[in-house]
């Protein structure tokens, strides 16, 4: 029995179905070139393998390249910790050197002592400001106790309650944040 189309009697196929059995050879011989109009589905795969090696080989030197900058980003974060406080360091070698000039002098009078510990403090409080650290001196200013750190609390005739009466050791501030809290005496607003 024949179709209306001619063609022999058996059962339906699908497009896939035809499709896969025109491609598959039936001898198991290698396949023949597609027809034309149709790419060779070996070209295309080895098309698509280069393709996918080329990526595997940029994803891996990207891999690369992420691991390296990683490395590099770590020993320049321990070189930055090892390092940090040379440059405060170096500002205070000036320091250092006036105290042992004068350890050196034989008989010093009070009058050339207090210049020399003078000096000194100004090269201090120079080293400091390089290097941004900044003195906590409250007196007269309201209890901060994110920068303070009250001793006690004393009446104060004529000062407001919260005010920093005294200031028993000064705080300081580096690049903003505290590194030591000024200890002070606050008025109780009592007197």
């Amino acid at each position: 029995m024949t179709q209306a189309n001619g063609a022999a009697a058996g059962p339906a196929q699908t497009p896939a179905e035809t499709a896969e059995r025109s491609a598959a050879p039936e001898d198991g011989a290698p396949n023949p070139a597609a027809p034309e109009g149709q790419p060779n589905i070996e070209a295309l795969l080895a098309e698509a393998q280069a393709r996918a090696n080329e990526y595997m080989d940029r994803a891996l030197r990207a891999q690369a390249d992420l691991e390296n900058l990683r490395k590099r980003s770590q020993l320049d974060v321990a070189a930055a910790h090892k390092f940090a406080i040379e440059r405060f360091a170096e500002s205070l070698l000036g320091v250092h050197d006036s105290l042992e000039m004068a350890l050196r002098v034989e008989a010093p009078s009070l009058e050339s002592l207090r210049e020399g510990v003078q000096a000194t403090l100004r090269q201090l409080d120079s080293a400091f400001e390089r290097n941004k650290l900044v003195a906590i001196d409250p007196v007269g200013q309201k209890f901060d106790p994110n920068q303070h750190q009250a001793i006690s609390m004393v009446p104060a005739p004529g000062i407001a309650a919260n005010t920093v009466v005294a200031v028993m050791q000064k705080g300081f501030l580096i690049n903003e944040r505290v590194l030591r809290p000024a200890m002070v005496t606050v008025s109780n607003g009592q007197g």
